[in-house]
């Protein structure tokens, strides 16, 4: 195509062209390239070239052309951003550089890798919806030279175009451009399915022709006779669009109904519904068949009336009915919308498939991971869709198989994460319960209410499953915050000072981070030492308390726990630890007189439900139902013995159980612990600590109880602790 042939090409349809703006990019352009080639031998400036003649025939403005020019010029020449700007101008070179940041959008690469170049690309559309524009007629003229390529690289390409670029297409309106990108595509990716539907339908449609212009001829002369001006076109279904719904609903080529398509375009909204009924009354319609997108449009802005009449031939024909507005928005999509071909661009307010768009940037900035992201977009991108209402009457579109739980985050973030419950077209149903078009949705609402991890698993929608995570996160984070700020309040208070959250944001570059509640949540993961926070503070602080033992700093944990310990087991009520006496007998009903019989190491109390396991020559080991231990004996039924408790209720005997105990790593800590089991008169058989952090550590507690009930009572008390951050029964 030769410079002033783009040219009229573009003034055509938009008389008032720059067209020395367009004159620069052909040239510049072309120079740049220079002597470079495509793998097919071709001069490389034939691709950009391509690219601008794909966007003239979406009647694009000319700085979009001129774009579709230079697209590659920063990627591939020595041609530089600073350079673009001076000759064209700041805004022309911003999406030249976008487009040049998204060069590769490699989906066979690591998962985080494909996120991230699907952020760039949404944030860069977010910007400028011309960066998709251009990107999709790039993609457009690789794909219809992809048979140069290597195979393994053609592979790649297509699966990227079906995973990505395909439905983007499409969920923008750009239906003409979906359909050719998958169609190539699936040349490439199952190449033996697409010939052989490919030669079916070549079959059929040779088949069916005289049927074909038989009712295209009768239907134009029916609406003639009723004043009806229309258009009206016969068409046959593309390959990929026939092949996925073959795949998705399992039927045979011969059982779809809409093989074969009419199209009748008229000139206004009331025209539709005046040939949507002489066409019912000339021929039956198939039931269940008919859907009326102009009253409810779809997410993508289109608009058109769906029908399938049984034909002459008894053959399933399905008919399209719009007017020439609709017809202009099916065909371009986004591109259509006229406010995007003004020189100075502006974002559409009318374009439901630009709003989508937007949404999907929103839940990208609200933090999700790369990988959550990239599933969360597939989501959306992906699905069917279904309609339903809100009480007031407000329509809500989301993908096939919804639930309530994603209509309450379709209306609002804050809808879903205080969502408890719902009617269905005013009966109480359960959240999980999918919905159909046309229900009537009804949030029930609480505010105190946090949405369960669980409800990941149930919704179909990204924004509702990202929500659900950051929710969840939230909630974490929180705890966190608690448990940092508590820290530093006795890391301050032992300094003979006091913390306050508002007195932190001065120095929370020192420590590194950029809001107090991140700072407190590291402290509370143990991330951040509580020590660090206080020097950062009070840099100057000298303690004038008696001095320490020297030791090593990634040994400070050990050191008050140590000490600690030395001094507990010194406590009265605390017991003896009997490491090398001979065990207790233990009354248990199912084991003979003279078998031995002994405790899991996770030990058992009167109250649990027990098991016993056959030990050879050891005797019989005592387990609590519920204890993981039990699994390794799976496969061995031979060996559980039925036992249970047979105490007599004046036997004074205590039984062993395992705790864990996360707390703060301070001096005193350990004592308070061994204080409060011994005033619930429980004895400690054995310790153990580690020192999962600075300010945190996990104790590993062996007791002796009376019974479950005493167990339960010291675990509360316990917990009650402002030291203690958890207590849990290890086997239960």
């Amino acid at each position: 195509m030769r410079q002033y042939e783009l040219v009229e090409r573009v003034a055509a349809y938009k008389p008032n062209l720059d067209e020395a703006l367009l004159n620069r990019a052909y040239v510049y352009a072309m120079q740049k390239h220079g002597s470079q080639k495509r793998v097919n031998g071709d001069p490389y400036f034939s691709h950009p070239l391509e690219v601008a003649a794909i966007l003239t025939n979406l009647h694009l403005d000319e700085a979009t052309i001129a774009v579709a020019l230079l697209h590659d010029t920063i990627e591939d020449t020595d041609a530089t951003r600073k350079e673009i700007d001076q000759v064209f101008g700041h805004k022309i070179g911003t999406l030249v550089e976008g487009l040049t940041k998204l060069k590769r959008l490699d989906l066979v690469s690591k998962k985080a890798e494909q996120a991230e170049n699907l952020r760039k690309l949404l944030l860069a559309i977010a910007d400028d919806i011309r960066v998709l524009l251009v990107k999709l007629a790039d993609r457009l003229h690789n794909m219809r030279t992809l048979h140069h390529m290597k195979p393994e690289k053609r592979s790649r390409i297509a699966q990227e175009t079906m995973d990505i670029y395909a439905p983007l297409a499409g969920r923008m309106g750009m239906q003409d451009m979906r359909e050719e990108l998958e169609n190539l595509a699936f040349k490439h990716i199952n190449p033996e399915a697409h010939e052989t539907v490919t030669a079916r339908l070549a079959e059929l449609l040779e088949k069916h022709a005289d049927t074909i212009a038989k009712i295209e001829e009768t239907l134009a002369e029916r609406l003639k006779e009723q004043g009806i001006v229309a258009v009206v076109s016969g068409r046959q279904k593309k390959p990929y669009s026939v092949f996925s719904k073959m795949q998705r609903k399992a039927l045979s080529l011969e059982q779809l109904s809409d093989i074969f398509g009419f199209r009748v375009i008229v000139d206004d909204e009331e025209d539709c519904y005046r040939t949507l009924g002489i066409v019912h009354r000339t021929w039956p319609l198939v039931p269940g068949r008919f859907k009326d997108y102009i009253s409810i449009p779809k997410q993508n802005d289109y608009r058109s009336i769906h029908t399938t009449i049984v034909g002459p031939s008894r053959q399933r024909v399905e008919l399209q009915i719009r007017t020439h507005a609709m017809h202009h928005i099916a065909e371009y999509g986004i591109a259509a919308h006229e406010l995007y071909k003004d020189g100075e661009h502006a974002l559409s307010t009318e374009s439901s498939a630009y709003a989508w768009l937007r949404r999907t940037i929103e839940m990208l900035a609200e933090g999700d991971q790369p990988e959550e992201f990239l599933e969360n977009t597939k989501l959306e991108l992906f699905q069917d869709q279904v309609f339903c209402f809100t009480p007031k009457g407000r329509l809500i579109a989301m993908p096939r198989g919804a639930t309530p739980i994603d209509f309450a985050y379709a209306v609002h973030t804050d809808v879903g994460d205080t969502c408890v419950g719902c009617k269905i077209d005013g009966r109480i149903m359960p959240v999980v319960t999918e919905l159909t078009n046309g229900d009537e949705v009804e949030i029930i609402r609480s505010k105190a209410a946090t949405p369960p991890p669980a409800w990941e698993g149930v919704v179909v929608t990204g924004k509702a499953r990202s929500a659900i995570r950051r929710a969840a996160r939230l909630a974490i984070r929180k705890q966190y915050c608690g448990l940092g700020q508590q820290i530093l309040e006795r890391t301050f208070t032992r300094a003979g000072k006091t913390f306050a959250r508002e007195g932190l944001k001065p120095y929370l570059s020192k420590v590194g981070f950029r809001d107090v509640e991140d700072a407190l949540a590291a402290v509370g993961r143990g991330e951040l030492p509580s020590s660090d926070v206080f020097r950062a503070v009070h840099p100057d602080y000298q303690d004038t308390r008696a001095s320490k033992p020297t030791m090593k700093p990634e040994e400070e944990g050990w050191f008050n726990l140590r000490t600690a310990a030395g001094l507990i087991f010194k406590m009265p009520g605390l017991g003896k630890l009997r490491g090398g006496e001979a065990p207790t007998p233990i009354p248990i009903r199912g084991a003979g007189d003279d078998t031995a019989v002994q405790f899991g190491p996770d030990g058992a109390v009167p109250g649990d439900r027990i098991v016993g396991i056959l030990e050879p020559g050891k005797g019989i080991t005592i387990y609590p139902i519920q204890s993981p231990a039990l699994t390794a004996f799976d496969d061995e039924p031979d060996r559980w013995i039925d036992v249970r408790w047979d105490l007599d209720a004046e036997l004074t005997t205590r039984f062993p159980a395992r705790i864990r105990i996360s707390a703060l790593n301070e001096p005193g800590t350990l004592a308070e612990i061994a204080e409060t089991i011994a005033l619930n008169d429980a004895n400690i058989h054995n310790l153990s600590m580690v020192a999962t952090a600075p300010d945190v550590t996990v104790m590993m507690v062996d007791l002796e109880v009376w019974d479950l009930q005493h167990l339960t009572r010291t675990l509360n008390q316990l917990r009650g602790k402002a030291c203690v951050t958890d207590v849990v029964r290890v086997n239960g």
